[in-house]
């Protein structure tokens, strides 16, 4: 039976059955790597190289290459002289792994379900962690699901995706107009209380509308999650040190299980690395301002590269060769989240510009894929070969993402969100902050001709 938070292999064994049941792995190549990805104008087509050598061309490059990109770990150069076992949360091993009698840091706090359980499970010894002003953790509330939840799930799928469409971030809950500055202290902490033990974003989710937009609505909810970790860890000087120091909920959020209780046992030191720098790593410790700390296990919860991280990996080049860093060197121009200028035929999936983590990301996909399908649908029924966005569209597109944005808090926080994470990233936040309204746009944009777009014919072979 499921849980309402799903281990990693519960997710993967879900994954192989979906690619199984519709014979999807015919069409996936594992283990490969693009390594070229090119325009050729005068065929109107992109072709692509491999890391096996294999080569393929194709009139259209749909560009699904998620959110993140875990390339953080040069964040603390010489890591790789640790000769201990050292894992990244965004490439966590299938296989199950061992924490017994082994002393673990774990540097950063990226979003990851932290080891610390298992770990714990199996008696490991002293752990090393920083402080968590990276992220505010939330109880995730984990239960078993029952029959009965996933029997009504199932026959009432279609009023719960009806839900999903009409939520402004997709998800199954009903909206609401609540506002924590119309409620009084005391409901505002009864509901807070209430949430917090359900566990799950609903947290944020079924709270008040204003927390992202007004200050002091958010210092509502703030004062709660500060009271609750001061309630958990014992210690005070190292409840101070976890107490998130930014508007709550304008960094990633993350759910825990026991995340702050770690910080009571007897065998967890918390490290504050703003105040006690790495300096280096050697074969079996890290050494830190203030002394070397002996490990066997170093794990990199050093976050991501997002939102634009993985196309600049795969790094396309369009027309005239011109490469996508050099496109997206001082911003991410594109339109709709969806195309970029001088890169005809090429869509992107969650991109810069579109709502991207700011939505039910699934759900999210199929809707941008829907679009995509429609468009290219559009131009073979039309004998066109060639469509991209117009510089004016592109300009007009980015000041509504960034108008948007600028009505909330999320701009004036430091965060993977606004690039601040990354050293010479275009530091601003670049993610569509209209919910719902999207998929309204991207519709508009289609029915009105693809208005923004410019169109070549096709050329003739």
């Amino acid at each position: 039976m499921g849980e309402t938070q799903s281990e990693q292999s519960a997710v993967l064994a879900y994954l192989e059955h979906v690619a199984d049941r519709f014979d999807l792995r015919r069409d996936i190549q594992f283990d490969t790597w693009v390594t070229d990805a090119r325009y050729d104008e005068a065929t109107q087509r992109w072709t692509i190289e491999t890391s096996t050598g294999a080569r393929a061309s194709g009139r259209f490059l749909i560009c699904a290459v998620g959110a993140p990109v875990d390339d953080q770990h040069a964040r603390h150069p010489g890591h790789r002289d640790f000769a201990g076992e050292t894992y990244h949360t965004g490439q966590w091993p299938h296989e199950p792994i061992s924490f017994k009698g082994k002393r673990v840091a774990v540097i950063g706090t990226g979003s990851f379900r932290h080891p610390g359980d298992p770990g714990d499970r199996e008696g490991g010894r002293p752990r090393h962690r920083p402080p968590a002003h990276g992220a505010v953790r939330l109880s995730a509330g984990n239960r078993p699901l029952s029959p009965e939840e996933m029997a009504e799930a199932r026959a009432n799928w279609d009023s719960i995706r009806a839900k999903m469409m009409a939520h402004p971030g997709g998800f199954p809950v009903d909206s609401h107009g609540r506002k924590a500055l119309d409620a009084t202290p005391e409901e505002r902490e009864a509901l807070y209380e209430k949430l917090w033990q359900r566990g799950s974003f609903k947290f944020f989710l079924d709270s008040y509308v204003d927390i992202a937009v007004s200050e002091e609505a958010n210092a509502t909810m703030a004062d709660s999650v500060k009271a609750k970790i001061r309630k958990i860890v014992r210690d005070p000087k190292t409840a101070e040190k976890l107490i998130p120091n930014h508007f709550v909920m304008t960094k990633r959020p993350i759910l825990e299980n026991g995340y702050f209780e770690t910080y009571n046992r007897d065998n967890v030191t918390l490290v504050d690395l703003r105040n006690d720098p790495i300096e280096r790593f050697t074969r079996n410790s890290v050494v830190t301002k203030s002394g070397e700390h002996p490990i066997d296990m170093l794990v990199l919860a050093t976050g991501f590269d997002a939102i634009s991280g993985t196309m600049l990996r795969l790094n396309p080049k369009g027309r005239g060769g011109v490469s996508l860093k050099e496109r997206w060197k001082d911003r991410f121009h594109n339109f709709l989240g969806l195309t970029i200028g001088g890169f005809p035929n090429l869509f992107m999936i969650h991109g810069p510009g579109s709502p991207g983590v700011f939505y039910n990301m699934p759900l999210g996909a199929e809707r941008q894929l829907g679009w995509i399908g429609d468009c290219i649908r559009h131009l073979r029924e039309n004998e066109l070969g060639a469509i991209e966005p117009t510089k004016s569209s592109e300009e007009v597109w980015g000041n509504e993402v960034t108008t948007l944005a600028n009505f909330t808090l999320f701009p004036r926080t430091d965060s993977w969100w606004t690039g601040a994470n990354v050293p010479g990233k275009p530091r601003y936040f670049s993610a569509y902050l209209g919910g719902s309204i999207y998929y309204q746009r991207i519709a508009d944009v289609a029915n009105k001709g693809y208005e923004g777009f410019a169109f070549e014919p096709a050329k003739r072979a």
